[in-house]
């Protein structure tokens, strides 16, 4: 192997220790805001200090919240070539909702 040859194989070893660090910290971020959303979601319940009616939808706004930052770090939908399990995947967070709120409506009306 000549010096060049191993010079680049270095300069490829750490930029992929680079970016695998930053992927690492961006999953450690998301992973602290999840454990701090179910801990205020779990606050929020045990104290009742919150009437129900607000409770509930706070509740839900986490949760999508938490699906949206699983969807996206830990199930890799950022990354390149995942465009067709995001497109799945989102068209069917899309098709629950969508028979979530017909259910609501029905069962309102």
């Amino acid at each position: 192997m000549t010096n060049e040859q191993n010079t680049n194989l270095n300069q490829s070893e750490s930029f992929n220790r680079q970016k695998n660090k930053e992927e690492m910290q961006k999953q450690l971020i998301s992973f602290a805001l999840m454990i701090i959303f179910t801990l205020i979601a779990f606050a929020i319940v045990a104290t009742g200090t919150l009437p129900s009616m607000y409770v509930v939808p706070i509740i839900f706004i986490m949760a999508i919240v938490q699906a949206g930052f699983q969807f996206y770090y830990f199930m890799h939908l950022k990354d390149k070539g995942h465009a067709m399990p995001a497109t799945l995947i989102y068209g069917g967070v899309w098709a629950a909702f969508l028979t979530l709120a017909g259910l609501m409506v029905i069962t309102w009306w």
